[in-house]
């Protein structure tokens, strides 16, 4: 009907008959060589500017992703022709070119608009097939994620490379010192011991640096991956003085000079003797400022556990040995000799400066949220707020939804009660779907773990809100949950039972059904058996004297033993 009303012609192109709109005669003429039918108007014959143009640009707006050789079979022409073609509509902007199509096609053409409009309707789709799950998912899912084991040794990590995996995910978050190295890094790597990270940290693999004092001997630590420490070590604090400038004068440039270097300099700087004392405080306010690190983590420990001490470190000193390198007068006997100038007991190791921070907020960000989709797997807002990040959540969420865009990243209602502005990595989501169960089911194989308060994996008091006390008495003042350095949690099956303050005097729970108290007591039991917590004396529990508690059965069942002040464990 359209040919008798002359508004459609019948041409061969490729090979085959096609059927062709009557204005499109000259177009397809001039760009294929095809031959026309007697009688087409003149009109529709006239030269156009960029015939081929016209033709491949109106494949690409009615398909897909598509590659060179498709509209060369499709027009008839050779590969090389449709390819400067393309490249030509590329440059203009009207194409782009990309692995689009999954299963790896190799590189692709496609239209700009059809591929926004592609990116739309596959985010819609994506976001409609995840439902959210309930809260107590997320928390089973956190631990898993980060690889935080009940210390049965089901941890996947293991050795160096183990260490350096866990600290590439727990990159930039500040850690209580003592915690570190008693829960932190054994919950998540079989078997630590500290020379696993002190081997990173001599061979420059891994830096670590000081975030601020916590009392007089601990302090908040960030651990980081050389090349990823300028971008996530939280910017340092200025530490003012005459001897802490001097030290990092003497350790600019990227040197790193053992203590009693430092100390030289210091005497040199102020022109006179400065007392071992006066230099060792300046070293560690600057590392709690995060200016200053060390080749190996032995002074933290050091410092954490002053009742240490050594022969070495207890070696008697003149006066002159203070403040040279070595004592110049001759021992006793009348032989010529010089004695090493001892170092302060803790203060071994090369002390060097941390890197410079990275100035441009861009990359900061866009490292911050690429560490914490890996930290987290999905990310929430409270996530974000709970880590401190300089922005907030609105600091990074414009790189997050960059990741979006790109397929990098997810976004949807995942987790119910959270907010829309949730992020996932796609591998992530349906690990924590899997952690949806009904209430009790499978919790016979679920862990038990004891975390610090502050650990990333305890999503308590940051993604999720804190539980509810057993009893109204726990909610007095002075007995509220919070992720405070030196407070723990024990986790059975995700859910928050116990609640450890600091020192461990007053225990809060959240629950009072006994197949799950008496695991969660066990688990603390444990920890301080195996050295982790040390000893622990509980007083309180839930408000109450932990002796007249349910708690306090559950406690005394695991092994701990009554005191005239309560109930006590040692390690």
């Amino acid at each position: 009907s359209l040919e008798a009303d002359r508004r459609a012609i019948r041409v061969r192109i490729a090979g085959e008959q096609r059927w062709l709109a009557v204005e499109d005669a000259g177009r397809v003429r001039d760009a294929l060589g095809t031959a026309l039918p007697v009688g087409v108007p003149e009109v529709f014959t006239e030269p156009v500017r960029d015939p081929l143009g016209d033709l491949v640009a109106r494949y690409a707006r009615t398909h897909g992703p598509f590659q060179a050789a498709d509209v060369a079979d499709r027009l008839g022409l050779g590969v090389a022709v449709v390819a400067g073609t393309l490249e030509r509509l590329a440059a203009s902007g009207r194409l782009v070119q990309g692995e689009f199509s999954p299963g790896g096609v190799g590189l692709e053409w496609c239209d700009a608009e059809v591929l926004r409009s592609i990116r739309r309707r596959s985010l819609a789709a994506l976001r409609r097939e995840v439902e959210p799950v309930p809260p107590d998912a997320l928390a089973r899912f956190v631990p898993a994620w980060q690889g935080c084991s009940s210390g049965e040794g089901r941890s996947a990590q293991r050795g160096v490379d183990g260490v350096l995996r866990v600290v590439e995910q727990l990159a930039g978050v500040p850690l209580p010192a003592s915690a570190l190295e008693t829960l932190v890094l054994p919950a998540r790597v079989a078997d630590y011991a500290p020379a696993l990270l002190d081997e990173l940290t001599l061979a420059g693999e891994v830096v670590w640096a000081g975030a601020g004092q916590l009392g007089a001997r601990d302090g908040w630590i960030t651990l980081a991956p050389a090349d990823l420490a300028p971008l996530l070590l939280p910017e340092p604090v200025e530490s003012p003085g005459p001897v802490a400038a001097a030290l990092l004068d003497a350790l600019a440039g990227g040197h790193g000079l053992f203590y009693r270097a430092l100390a030289e300099q210091a005497n040199l700087a102020a022109d006179g003797p400065v007392e071992d004392e006066t230099v060792t405080g300046a070293i560690w306010a600057l590392v709690w400022a995060g200016a200053l690190t060390n080749d190996t983590l032995a002074p933290v420990r050091t410092l954490l556990a002053p009742g240490v001490r050594t022969a070495h470190s207890r070696r008697p000193r003149t006066p002159r040995a203070r403040y040279g390198r070595y004592a110049g007068s001759a021992p006793a006997g009348g032989s010529s000799g010089r004695s090493l100038v001892p170092v302060p007991y803790g203060m071994g190791g090369r002390w060097s400066a941390v890197p410079e921070r990275e100035s441009d907020a861009t990359r900061r960000a866009l490292a911050a949220a690429d560490t914490l989709l890996d930290r987290y797997g999905v990310l929430t807002r409270g996530s974000v707020t709970s880590e401190g990040l300089p922005g907030g959540f609105s600091g990074v969420y414009p790189v997050l939804k960059a990741a979006e865009e790109s397929g990098n990243a997810r976004r949807g209602y995942f987790v119910e009660g959270l907010g829309a502005a949730q992020f996932a990595l796609p591998g992530a989501v349906d690990r924590l779907r899997a952690q949806a169960r009904p209430v009790g089911q499978g919790r016979e194989a679920a862990p038990t773990l004891v975390l610090a308060a502050t650990d990333p994996a305890n999503p308590y008091g940051a993604a999720l809100p804190w539980p509810v006390a057993a009893t109204a008495e726990s909610g007095g003042r002075g007995h509220q949950p919070s992720r405070r350095a030196g407070a723990l949690v024990v986790l059975v099956d995700g859910h928050c039972v116990l609640f450890v303050e600091r020192g461990g005097r007053t225990v809060l729970s959240f629950s009072d059904e006994p197949d799950v108290l008496q695991p969660a007591a066990d688990a603390l039991a444990l920890a301080v058996r195996d050295g982790a917590l040390g000893k622990l004396a509980v007083e309180r529990a839930d408000g109450l004297p932990v002796v007249t508690s349910a708690l306090g059965d559950a406690l005394t069942a695991a092994g701990f033993r009554p005191t005239p002040r309560g109930l006590r464990l040692r390690g």
